[in-house]
């Protein structure tokens, strides 16, 4: 609902006595954190992790798409990131008669690798703290408002002057709620070729059954290759590409971990809400996630219903059902953390404190005792509009036909009255109806429509129905399953004919007849309820805005001897810990490493998720590890106390050297909490260890052309 609302976090925790808490601004190592980091084990230099006069570990580390990392770990542009985070573009590859998901995908030569159109990794060329030069003009008595607007037109100019010349691209990201601005400027690289997955028996081995789980067996990477012109500069995918020549690429350590060694973990973390005020946190995990849980439930019953009667529907729904139960599952270990830490009495008791040194100390009284009553009563007053506006944006994102007639509507508007070529526009409304027809299953969309509109109702205020409910109640005596039907029956989006007929005839007077259809007035009229908000929603995040960026600075000059960082927002930044097994409970104790005995020892034929690849069985039955299973033993994954997030996917998990030893891929059950509180006794992140990822090249894959281009210690 609130643009602010998720990324409204006080982020004032010392790293003091946290070994694993903090997500830093790699500009800012040498004044903040690089001792700190160096009295925990690390070899390196700041100027070793960050520089813009030498090669340096940024520049081995890249923005895979919009959600992942990854790493570059030869001379010839290779890279290296999750399964998962290649699964849509391993999909895409995927027939019936060419299951790469199935089988796995490994390109023996330079000629094999696949292209993904789409497909972008971005490599940080700089970060520049911009503060005063985006604040100029601000005045003390201006609104907020007033205050973004200056701060807007301060950012155009400074983006249009960094990139001036370049090929570049830049944004300027905000800090502490409007405290601090950062510019960072990036090369972005078009071409990227996929080179090799395995299947989806060892990279997502465990699969939903034990994702966010600890001990995991997963062999969760992929690799593609990055092209570019033959002048080394980002270029659109041409067959006369080469391979792209980086400034660093990552050594792979085959050198093995043990318990207590320095891990350091670069990357895209993408937010993090780890200090939530206290009635924020209440409707988080009180009514937000709780509905929200309920909705992905019945959207992923639905899904595998419909994927199990079906190959080719479960090859289509492969993706969406990994990305809807990713979060789902997410979302319980988040409230079941916060209920485990106490975390919202601890906050109240902390809110509590705060308004007490605030009262005792009246210099300090405007940070606080204010700031925090206006917080309380903020939360207070629209529990009710944030809920239905949240779950609003939920139940759309889940309705494809109705998004699809959305954008269709938008896109055909654009055709009947824009002064282009028509045809032009007529191509792109056909590759639309494409895109739809071939990756969208009628029947589970009707099926999701109809349960999680029930869902809906049940859990917002009447005041947020939207217009349709009255016609649901009437004409279909409040039988949502019977609006819904007559809606895939009646609309012309459900009928790949009249679609089609309708792009082949098009008309200005066949927009009308699109803007009538039921769909089109579905999804305005459900998103009628989410936009009504928005007036009021942009009001309210204003005011946001200025009450936590006055909390932080009260709370900074209250307590000078912290060390602050700022909230994760999908800028690069550092974490470090060590490598740490922990308690989950009594008596029950974790291991700090998996091995390859754990996947046979969870084989399970009943279970899918559980399934052994049966070349990988024999390798591990006979012990073939080469050189990779020392005391005939093959390591697997590992975790380590590196504060992590949504984003950090396919993460370098680097030692005190600098040397590839993993590839982070997820957190522990236990430690989904770290987005609102940070436990250090139980947050880990885990991490495929690189001696499995070697094995699988050498021993299962034969992929000696890749092995050739690694530099292993």
């Amino acid at each position: 609902m609130i643009k602010y609302f998720f990324t409204l976090v006080f982020s004032w925790l010392s790293f003091y006595g946290f070994a694993g808490e903090g997500m830093w601004i790699p500009l800012l190592l040498e004044n903040r954190t690089i001792a700190d980091m160096q009295a925990a084990g690390l070899k390196l230099s700041a100027a070793d992790i960050y520089s813009i006069n030498q090669a340096c570990l940024k520049d081995a580390v890249v923005m895979f798409g919009k959600g992942c990392t990854g790493e570059l770990i030869s001379p010839g542009g290779l890279l290296i990131t999750n399964h998962h985070c290649g699964y849509g573009r391993i999909q895409a590859h995927s027939t019936v008669e060419k299951d790469y998901l199935t089988d796995g995908f490994w390109a023996y030569s330079r000629s094999e690798e696949l292209p993904n159109p789409g497909l972008t990794v971005s490599f940080l060329v700089r970060i520049e703290d911009v503060t005063e030069k985006a604040l100029q003009g601000v005045l003390p008595d201006m609104s907020e408002k007033q205050r973004n607007e200056v701060m807007k037109l301060n950012s155009a100019e400074i983006i249009s002057e960094a990139v001036k010349n370049t090929h570049y691209e830049a944004e300027i990201e905000s800090f502490f709620f409007g405290s601090d601005y950062f510019l960072f400027v990036y090369e972005v690289f078009k071409d990227i070729r996929l080179v090799g997955a395995p299947p989806s028996a060892i990279g997502k081995f465990g699969g939903d059954t034990d994702n966010w789980i600890w001990p995991r067996h997963t062999g969760d990477f992929s690799l593609f290759r990055i092209y570019a012109g033959k002048d080394n500069k980002p270029a659109p995918f041409d067959t006369a590409n080469v391979p792209y020549r980086p400034k660093k690429y990552l050594t792979l350590s085959a050198q093995g971990i043990h318990e207590g060694d320095f891990t350091m973990v670069l990357g895209y973390p993408a937010k993090t809400d780890e200090y939530l005020y206290s009635g924020g946190l209440k409707i988080v995990t009180g009514d937000i996630l709780p509905a929200k849980i309920k909705m992905r439930e019945e959207r992923l019953k639905i899904m595998q219903e419909e994927m199990s009667k079906s190959p080719a529907v479960k090859l289509q729904y492969a993706g969406k059902y990994q990305g809807a139960g990713n979060a789902w599952k997410k979302w319980i270990g988040i409230i079941d953390g916060v209920q485990r830490t106490d975390a919202v009495n601890k906050k109240i008791q902390q809110e509590l404190m705060l308004t007490d040194t605030a009262l005792s100390e009246p210099c300090r009284i405007k940070y606080f005792e204010p700031v925090l009553r206006r917080l309380d009563d903020f939360y207070a007053e629209n529990r009710v509009g944030i809920l239905a506006s949240d779950l609003g944006h939920e139940a759309l994102s889940s309705f494809e036909t109705a998004l699809f007639a959305s954008n269709f509507d938008n896109k055909a508007l654009m055709a009947a009255y824009d002064t282009c070529d028509r045809q032009v526009m007529k191509d792109q409304l056909r590759n639309m109806a494409d895109g739809f027809f071939k990756n969208v299953n009628l029947n589970i969309d009707r099926k999701t429509m109809a349960g999680i509109l029930r869902i809906y109702f049940e859990s917002v205020d009447p005041l947020y129905y939207p217009e349709i409910y009255p016609t649901i109640q009437d004409r279909f005596d409040g039988e949502v399953n019977a609006y819904v039907d007559w809606l895939f029956r009646k609309s012309i989006f459900t009928d790949p004919g009249k679609t089609y007929k309708i792009i082949d005839h098009f008309s200005p007077r066949a927009v009308k007849k699109l803007l009538s259809d039921p769909f089109s007035r579905f999804y305005q009229s459900f998103s009628d309820v989410v936009v009504s908000y928005y007036p009021v929603s942009d009001s309210l995040d204003l005011e946001l805005q200025r009450l936590y960026r006055d909390y932080v600075s009260g709370l900074m000059a209250t307590d000078t001897n912290r060390v602050y960082y700022p909230d994760a927002n999908f800028t690069m930044r550092i974490a470090y810990g060590k490598v740490e097994g922990y308690k989950a409970a009594d008596a029950i104790t974790y291991d700090y490493h998996t091995t390859a005995t754990g996947i046979l020892e969870k084989e399970d034929p009943e279970i899918a998720d559980y399934t052994v690849d049966e070349k990988l069985r024999l390798l591990l039955e006979h012990k073939d590890f080469g050189r990779y299973g020392p005391d005939a033993t093959l390591p697997v994954c590992f975790i380590a106390s590196n504060h992590t997030s949504g984003g950090n996917s396919g993460s370098p998990v680097l030692d005190k050297e600098g040397r590839l030893i993993g590839i982070n891929f997820d957190r522990n059950w236990e430690g989904t909490v770290s987005d609102y509180e940070y436990d250090p006794a139980v947050c880990r992140n885990i991490s495929l260890d690189i001696r499995y990822v070697l094995f699988i090249l050498e021993k299962y894959a034969g992929a000696f052309n890749i092995l050739q281009e690694l530099t292993i210690e």
